[in-house]
């Protein structure tokens, strides 16, 4: 039987809904050592939401405790790896089978529309866990070249205690692409979620004990990135951190590491992604791609196409139809509603850096040709409606900055060697595009845009066969694909030397 979603559908189930926000450690939920917790406040409506425990350098060390144990008994290394593989895919069909719970676990802390949640958040987090459930009786060692009196095994072999450090704005997706290496690999992991979206983490951990994985792989902590995250990344007994957010924090990350054990580290960073559009391109196709390639998530996207170049011949015309694609198909509302798009920006503060950004912008000379302004504010949320700037240069803080927010800053060129350097001119280099029909032209753009992924015609394409991660201060390390496997490893050799 097919559900009908309503509004009225998502409140009578919240209504019964469990809001569990204790650490998950060693199996169990347990409060902070301290005792303390925090409030979260649900970007949809202002209002109070979860209680979540405030955990410190104790809570880590009793995450990392356990995380180390398990690894040391190699409960789960050493396991068969066809057992491995059916509880991970078991884990993945319980992601599934509590997909509405998920979602509304992650829309409340997030704002984003809940059946966006389910339809993309819980479907990919639960793909991300089968992929590399799959992948584990698939991985082999190997046999170096020796001479006739040696063989030399070369096993690539887990890393041993993995932090996780997750950011807002995809908790579940970027979450599966941590974890869904790290455990195949055999790993054990200690996950600190973002402070604003702690619920679907601490879910997702008793779901995977529910499944069958032994106590300890897989550790929750929740709490601020000073309180906690800071004490995972500097912390002895931890052999990776494996991060998702901002480049700033990436590079405290960095420093940490080097202060404690030197300590590896993989790092997925900002961006400010290039679409370019020439004046040959299918526009009608363009201007879809901007729209929801800028506004999707209401613009909080790592590889966002913030930064449209766009031949001036072609400028207007543009424009004008992605305001007509977003003001028809990019409904902004309540994440409850069924007709919402996009919802809530995730919490007050941003929302007024966001609306700062803006309005340093337009000190700047940016030109708003629609949009950028906030809305629904008798919701008591944070909502900022899409938007568009013209005109702009590449040297304006719009251009230059990540907004993470529903704005788009659309920069004229001229000449394709011009687009290309205006492309390039930026710190980041996670993602581009480029729309052309001329395929010369279009190999040419991609083969010279320095980003870690590159689309032609289209935008935001992908699946779990292709690596994602960026160049420059967009960082290093891939998740997604048999590549993200590489990084929760190490190469030993075994040499065996006869007669």
């Amino acid at each position: 039987m097919t559900t009908t979603y309503t509004r009225d559908y998502w409140e009578s189930a919240l209504s019964g809904l469990t809001l569990e926000g204790r650490n998950f450690i060693d199996g169990h939920h347990r409060d902070a050592v301290s005792g303390e917790t925090f409030t979260r406040i649900r970007p949809m409506d202002g209002r109070p939401g979860a209680q979540l425990a405030r955990s410190s350098a104790a809570d880590i060390d009793a995450a990392v405790a356990s995380a180390r144990h398990a690894f040391a008994s190699g409960v789960w290394r050493h396991k068969d790896p066809a057992e491995k593989k059916r509880i991970m895919l078991r884990w993945a069909e319980l992601i599934r089978a509590h997909g509405e719970e998920l979602a509304m676990l992650e829309t409340l802390d997030v704002g984003k529309p809940v059946l966006a949640s389910l339809n993309v958040d819980v479907r990919l987090c639960a793909d991300g866990i089968q992929y590399y459930g799959e992948m584990i009786d698939k991985l082999y060692d190997e046999i170096a070249p020796t001479g006739p009196n040696a063989r030399a095994l070369v096993r690539k072999v887990p890393l041993g205690v993995i932090g996780a450090i997750t950011p807002w704005n995809y908790p579940m997706i970027i979450d599966a692409w941590k974890l869904g290496p790290a455990i195949a690999a055999g790993n054990s992991v200690v996950l600190k979620p973002a402070e604003q979206s702690s619920l679907s983490a601490i879910r997702l951990a008793s779901l995977a004990v529910e499944a069958g994985l032994p106590a300890g792989v897989f550790n929750v902590v929740t709490g601020h990135g000073e309180e906690a995250g800071k004490p995972l990344a500097l912390h002895m007994d931890v052999d990776m951190i494996a991060f998702t957010g901002s480049t700033e924090v990436g590079r405290l990350i960095m420093g940490y590491a080097a202060q404690s054990n030197v300590k590896r580290v993989a790092l997925e960073l900002g961006g400010k992604s290039p679409l370019v559009v020439f004046e040959d391109a299918d526009l009608d196709a363009a201007a879809s791609a901007v729209a929801w390639g800028c506004f999707y998530n209401s613009g909080e996207t790592c590889h966002a196409s913030t930064r449209l170049l766009v031949q001036r011949s072609v400028q207007d015309r543009l424009i004008a139809k992605i305001e007509a694609v977003t003001k028809s198909d990019i409904a902004l509302g309540h994440p409850f509603e069924p007709s919402a798009q996009i919802g809530a920006l995730i919490e007050e503060a941003h929302m007024e850096k966001v609306l700062g950004m803006i309005a340093a912008g337009e000190k700047e000379g940016a030109k708003r040709a629609f949009g950028a302004e906030q809305v629904m504010s008798e919701t008591g949320g944070y909502y900022i409606s899409p938007g568009v700037f013209v005109d702009m240069t590449n040297d304006m803080s719009l251009a230059r900055q990540e907004i993470f927010g529903p704005v788009l800053a659309a920069i004229p060129f001229d000449t394709e060697e011009e687009a290309l350097r205006l492309a390039n001119d930026t710190i980041y280099g996670l993602a581009g595009a480029v729309f052309t029909t001329d395929m010369g032209r279009a190999h040419r753009f991609s083969e010279g845009l320095h980003a870690g992924t590159v689309w032609i015609n289209t935008y935001d394409m992908s699946n779990f066969a292709t690596p994602f991660g960026g160049f420059k201060q967009s960082g290093f390390g891939r998740d997604r694909s048999v590549h993200a496997i590489d990084k929760y490893c190490d190469y030993k050799t075994i040499w065996q030397q006869f007669g």
